[in-house]
């Protein structure tokens, strides 16, 4: 008998000689999609998307050390600012990231998203290749007002990247393709630091590492225009296989994608709080981590400006290579039932909070004279934040596959709200950026962050689809009914068992 293979796997009957049997004996194999498909081709896009993006992000944390150092640079030429400023500067793209972060994540589920991550790119990489004109003739306001822009217009990166990953990852393959797109992440971190450093230090100068951003961001854009898609069935060459495969196993999150998001349901959902709270806490520490290494390394540590690049970007290296080994054991430990999907979630997370609280501790005790041992504390804490890509980062999608970038924007404009006050507390606090026990409260913060946020999520998370995600006719309905749920899944159930 020919099996189809795009068939869901169901048991077979069983007659009177085979009732020794069980139906387990009788399942015919799951559907498996291809081993590289188009949905591979997506996630390889949102990995360069997050790789640009975040270059572009925390080349500045290298940059500014250069536009106010005139020692810095090979080229005499080479123009610098004596601005006293920087920790504002540094906080400026968030002001505009937090902006429409929200509203991203609705517009892209309504109307597409691959309109608005091109028009999204365009306008970073525009932005991008402003600022060393507007650094010429505006100052540090010229400078702040184009990472502003940047800012805006990558609040559309995240949700959108959710939006794709949440039509485009089957339920399988959630943590292996979610955190290789995460991923770029880090891959743009490493490449970036060292890069900005050596370009800098070059006779090119710093203006230079803002044209090659500029540039990369335009060459993504041409890209995702011609080989990406918003979802599976609007992409003109993937197989009838794959996108069966990726339907069957995810369902149609393509459906009533104009309705209205259930907002009321999702924001008094406990287990999204517990992302919302998560993100909040992550984005600080490692917020602090990534804008301000270079500025300690510099001016506490004293290395150099090509070494302060290439330690800065190191840990970035081990981050990334633990991010795609967390994401396939993530799924390993959920597919063979080892652990549940919430319980695989908090451990994940929890290793990626803990990990870095302990290594920030560590380090704000260090004697002066230990280089070697305070780099790699840093190393620790940047790295082990790799836990959460197996962990909470890809949690939004098994919650609400449909309004996974809706979740994402919730949670990241929520942190980043915070991550704006992290460099204007060091503003505050480090007003001698030698002295290394004003970064010992620093760090000391940083760590309690990560601590209250992770206990948070592991009361709270959850790792099941919500009654929300479906269709908008079932919601009056569920909303009346009782739910039968055995968990503390929204706010109101929480109050009453308080």
């Amino acid at each position: 008998m020919q099996v189809n293979n795009h068939e869901q796997r169901q048991p077979l009957l069983a007659n009177n000689c085979y009732s020794s049997y069980t139906q387990q004996d009788f399942l015919l194999p799951e559907l498996k999609g291809p081993s590289i498909g188009i949905r591979h081709v997506q996630a390889m896009l949102m990995f360069l998307l997050l790789a640009i993006g975040i270059g572009m992000r925390v080349h500045m944390s290298v940059a500014i050390v250069a536009m106010t150092d005139n020692s810095t640079s090979s080229n005499p030429d080479v123009p610098t600012y004596d601005w006293d400023n920087k920790s504002v500067i540094l906080s400026s793209f968030y002001w505009g990231y937090i902006l429409l972060q929200l509203w991203a994540g609705e517009l892209g589920r309504t109307f597409g998203t691959k309109k608005f991550l091109a028009g999204a790119m365009f306008v970073n990489s525009t932005a991008c290749l402003l600022v060393p004109i507007l650094a010429s003739q505006l100052g540090s306001y010229g400078v702040m007002g184009c990472r502003m822009v940047q800012g805006m217009a990558q609040g559309f990166f995240y949700p959108s990247i959710y939006n794709v990953l949440g039509r485009w990852s089957p339920k399988e393959e959630r943590s292996t393709l979610g955190a290789f797109a995460l991923s770029g992440n880090a891959f743009g971190t490493i490449l970036t630091m060292p890069i900005v450093g050596f370009m800098s230090a070059s006779s090119f100068g710093w203006p230079s590492t803002f044209y090659l951003f500029g540039v990369l961001g335009f060459s993504w854009m041409i890209l995702w225009l011609y080989f990406g898609s918003s979802s599976p069935s609007e992409h003109g060459s993937i197989t009838d296989f794959e996108k069966k495969y990726i339907e069957d196993t995810m369902g149609d999150q393509d459906s009533n994608q104009k309705k209205g998001a259930p907002w009321k349901a999702i924001l008094t959902s406990a287990p999204v709080w517990a992302i919302v709270f998560t993100h909040i806490g992550q984005t600080w520490g490692y917020t602090t981590l990534i804008t301000e290494i270079p500025n300690y390394m510099n001016n506490v540590m004293k290395f150099d400006m090509n070494s302060n690049g290439v330690l800065s970007g190191s840990p970035y290296l081990i981050y990334f290579i633990l991010t795609c080994f967390c994401g396939v054991l993530a799924d390993y430990t959920i597919n063979k039932e080892i652990l549940s999907r919430a319980n695989t979630r908090k451990i994940f997370t929890t290793t990626a909070s803990v990990i870095p609280a302990a290594a920030l501790m560590i380090l704000s005790f260090l004697p002066d004279d230990s280089r070697i041992l305070s780099v790699s504390m840093l190393m620790v804490a940047v790295a082990s934040n790799a836990g959460i890509n197996g962990g909470f980062n890809v949690n939004h999608i098994d919650l609400s596959p449909k309004y996974a970038g809706i979740l994402v924007a919730l949670g990241n404009s929520s942190g980043n709200l915070f991550a704006i006050l992290a460099p204007l507390l060091v503003q505050i606090i480090v007003t001698d950026e030698t002295d290394k026990s004003q970064w010992r409260i620093i760090f000391i913060t940083s760590a309690l962050w990560y601590l209250a946020s992770n206990v948070i999520y592991v009361l709270f998370a959850s790792g099941d689809i919500q009654w929300w995600n479906d269709d908008s006719e079932n919601l009056k309905k569920n909303e009346s009914d009782d739910v039968p749920e055995t968990k503390i899944t929204n706010i109101s159930t929480i109050m009453k068992n308080i």
